[in-house]
């Protein structure tokens, strides 16, 4: 690409066991061959060393998350400035607790409109691993499916995907945190409702304080392995059951597959898998209070999760920090339709359609009517990289009779995310040349993605970031 404009991208990652913050610095510009602007060159500056997510024992611990936030933000370099864009991903059992709004408030108070925090959000999740784990992987063995199990305290994750591009994803409540014990030993001294759920599905009496014995924890582990091998199988009758539907979030609907998956892993579970498939020795039991180094061993021993090719993902199983930090965002193209800036940015925007630029009127006046119901602001998303003029005119034109007629507000924002590189042109047309009363801003070069939101930032430099989150 052609640049020489550096931007920071900052990635806070709070899961079930572990949180960690990751910032690069990369560059903005156009690619010297097809002239779309994008993110090239990414260089990590700093990365955390993963902590244990500050819990209270009655939800999130609010003074040593502000203490957290405040090192990193300091460690990193970043201090007092925003950084061009970034996400902030709450998951698993950090995402259930009762206060999770206070880390998202702590959150938007250092870092403002440059973050996106989205909790509990498991669509985003599987892609942010997948992206993070196997965006190079994938993208080296075009033929290859892999199969991404991202396996942390709370949940697995699963993305399949093919030549870097994610085809399903899913989210199940399987990890290694539903039950935590005395490090050192198996004294249980807390335990989730999924937790407590599959003692009583298997007969395990076992009260807090009390030792689970090694038969007991192998059968948690064999239930924990049968569920991850039925997820790779596409075994949907083991979700069907009454204890697999309480574990299943979304479910994982794998297509035909022509060839055996390559299976990879990352999450805590997987980092562990793959320091002991580069020679290192396990940790001592229980090291980290839960089932996660007892989950790593049984995977290995699984015949089912360690078939199909062996390969070695970048990351080594460390995942989503990366892909939230290096994946998440999107850079406009520099054709933007963009006459009131000071509305940027713009949170939380509903994408109510995904439209093709030659849509029927029946299409186009039902995502608009969807749209206007929102006085906050809504999206639609243009499908179609090559636009000719009259495609864009006739579009345009569609649109201008609809804000002719009154059915959005001068101060509601609507907004067209666009895929061809003519935001200018589509924003003239819609707009009658600017003189129709209304907030419309068209941002293109924006390559489809299949979510619910998007959150859209201020101008940087005659571009402006782009994050999308609920995935579906």
């Amino acid at each position: 690409m052609d640049s020489a404009r550096p931007i920071h991208l900052l990635g806070l990652d709070f899961g079930s066991t572990t949180s960690s913050a990751l910032l690069a610095e990369a560059r903005i510009g156009s690619h010297s061959v097809s002239g779309r602007m994008g993110i090239a060159e990414p260089r990590v500056l700093y990365r955390s060393e993963p902590v244990f997510t500050p819990f209270d024992g009655d939800g999130l611990d609010e003074t040593r998350l502000r203490e957290l936030l405040d090192d990193w933000l300091r460690d990193c370099g970043l201090g007092d400035q925003q950084p061009f864009a970034g996400a902030a991903l709450v998951t698993g059992l950090a995402a259930r607790q009762h206060n999770v709004a206070a880390l998202t408030r702590l959150i938007g108070e250092r870092i403002g409109d440059s973050l996106v925090a989205a909790a509990d959000d498991p669509g985003l999740e599987s892609w942010l691993a997948f992206m993070g784990n196997c965006a190079l992987l994938s993208r080296a063995h075009p033929d290859t499916q892999i199969l991404n199990l991202d396996i942390g305290g709370g949940t697995t994750n699963p993305a399949l995907g093919l030549n870097g591009n994610v085809l399903a994803c899913g989210c199940h409540f399987i990890g290694a945190r539903h039950w935590r014990f005395e490090p050192g030993s198996y004294r249980l001294l807390g335990l989730s409702e999924h937790g407590r759920a599959l003692l009583e599905h298997l007969g395990i009496d076992s009260s807090l304080g009390e030792h689970l014995g090694a038969r007991d924890i192998q059968r948690l582990l064999g239930w924990q392995v049968s569920a991850l091998e039925a997820l790779v199988s596409g075994d949907t009758a083991f979700f069907a059951t009454p204890i697999g539907h309480l574990h299943q979030q979304v479910p994982l609907h794998l297509p035909v597959l022509q060839q055996p998956l390559a299976l990879t892993f990352s999450g805590g579970v997987g980092e562990l898998i793959y320091r002991h498939r580069e020679g290192l020795p396990w940790p001592a039991t229980t090291t980290f209070g839960d089932l996660g180094i007892d989950l790593a061993r049984a995977i290995l021993a699984s015949s089912i999760l360690t078939q199909g090719p062996q390969l070695l993902p970048q990351t080594r199983g460390r995942a989503t920090v990366y892909g939230l930090t290096l994946h998440s965002c999107e850079v406009s193209g520099s054709s933007l339709y963009l006459p009131a800036a000071e509305v940027l940015p713009l949170r939380d925007l509903p994408i109510v359609a995904h439209l093709p630029l030659d849509c029927d009127d029946s299409a186009l006046q039902n995502a608009l009517d969807l749209a206007r119901r929102r006085p906050q602001g809504a999206c639609l998303q243009l499908l179609g990289a090559d636009a000719g003029l009259a495609t864009l005119r006739h579009l345009g034109q569609r649109l201008a009779t609809a804000l002719r007629a009154g059915l959005f507000g001068a101060e509601q924002p609507l907004v067209l995310l666009l895929e061809a590189n003519a935001g200018k042109t589509l924003g003239h047309y819609a707009s009658d040349w600017g003189r129709l009363p209304c907030r419309l801003l068209v941002i293109d070069e924006i390559p489809a993605r299949h979510a619910q939101f998007v959150h859209i930032g201020r101008p940087h430099q005659q571009v402006v970031p782009v994050s999308f989150f609920g995935l579906d």
